[in-house]
């Protein structure tokens, strides 16, 4: 959709000298376009900082003599820093088009040339502000499409997890983009036995988030009290293989937990193995399964069991956890993850996966590469 510019347009224009900043005043105030001036970098950034404009027409060198146009490229950063979605035109003397070439490089949508045309020069203005109103409403939408979609997939995963007698769950999800393809579940069959899932889709993103509620509908379909794991992987990947994009594929990780049994049934599709904390300390991974959903139609599915107790902690989480960088490139890795569920594992479930997930956050600063979902179950 084309927005017109019945709004009238506020153009803010930056050169160093008053008798331009005069005339182009006339020259726009007759075409209908409101403009503001400033004489100096700090300027346009205190005026960008404060008010929304739809385009920036501006000089490239505020200081007497200076011709490098190293003072317009570093306003032109600082600008983009501000508001990346803001229009830039600049201007330019006959002497330095390769500085308007080298500027559009740098983001720059258009240049004119001093002395201008008036005409060439309100066709220009006019053109760049309309495209730069019709980015900013595209840019809207998205966004609220982006939020809708949150919101909409945050509502297919639990909102509470259920509790079965003897145990403790605590999840979370952190999704990179607004929206992933992490997907976790917990599945109560009555008050002792529970099935609990986690997955994440190759990618980020609405495609991964797609997949990701593809994949939760087939696993609420087998997830069955009689199911048992392996079972319900092969029928899972089966249905993803055909429907299934080229290149994608799930890592998947399904148990059943039985608290009068004791035991904790499993199959781990290539999915990073999640750790059972014992109550002495002692770690084992539980790995045993097949290959990834999605990409072996007739993959085969083993199962493994365990038996749990009082003072067990199982940890699963997805590689957003695991694979989390700092500043210095430094992943969080599975080592320094073990080692703190160890140092905490006499926590409940809540206070364990809290501290974890802080540990992640502060180690990253809170920027997050990929989709990270953490649970944690103990047995009391």
């Amino acid at each position: 959709m084309s927005t017109t510019c019945a709004v009238q347009p506020r153009v803010l224009i930056a050169d160093d000298q008053p008798d331009l900043l005069d005339a182009l005043q006339l020259l726009l105030k007759g075409e209908g376009i409101h403009m503001e001036a400033v004489m100096s970098p700090d300027a346009v950034l205190t005026a960008i900082g404060a008010r929304t404009f739809d385009l920036l027409l501006m000089d490239l060198n505020y200081t007497g003599d200076t011709t490098s146009g190293r003072e317009g490229f570093d306003l032109l950063a600082r600008v983009q820093a501000i508001d990346e979605m803001l229009p830039v035109v600049v201007m330019t003397g006959w002497g330095s088009v390769d500085l308007a070439v080298e500027a559009m490089r740098r983001g720059v949508r258009d240049f004119v040339q001093k002395p201008w045309d008036n005409g060439q020069l309100v066709a220009t203005l006019r053109a760049e502000i309309e495209g730069g109103r019709d980015r900013r409403h595209r840019a809207e939408l998205e966004q609220r499409e982006l939020a809708e979609a949150r919101r909409i997939q945050r509502k297919l995963l639990p909102s509470s997890m259920p509790q079965i007698d003897g145990w403790e769950i605590a999840s979370s999800w952190q999704p990179a983009s607004g929206v992933g393809g992490d997907c976790f579940d917990a599945i109560a069959f009555g008050q002792n036995r529970l099935g609990l899932s986690i997955a994440d889709v190759v990618g980020k993103g609405i495609p991964a988030a797609l997949l990701m509620s593809n994949l939760q509908a087939a696993v609420r379909a087998f997830a069955t009290d009689a199911a048992q794991p392996s079972e319900l992987c092969q029928q899972v990947n089966r249905i993803l293989c055909g429907h299934i994009a080229e290149g994608r594929f799930i890592s998947f990780f399904y148990c059943v937990v039985d608290a009068d049994l004791g035991t904790l049934t499993f199959s781990n599709a290539g999915h990073y193995a999640p750790i059972l904390l014992r109550a002495n300390g002692e770690v084992e991974r539980l790995d045993f399964g097949g290959a990834v959903l999605g990409v072996f139609p007739d993959s085969g599915y083993e199962q493994g069991r365990v038996t749990v107790g009082a003072g067990d902690r199982l940890v699963l989480f997805t590689d957003g956890i695991t694979e989390a960088r700092n500043t210095q490139g430094e992943e969080f890795g599975e080592e320094r993850l073990i080692e703190l569920a160890i140092q905490n594992r006499v926590c409940s479930a809540p206070a364990l996966q809290a501290r974890l997930a802080q540990a992640v956050e502060e180690f990253t600063g809170g920027r997050f590469q990929d989709d990270a979902t953490l649970i944690v179950m103990a047995a009391e």
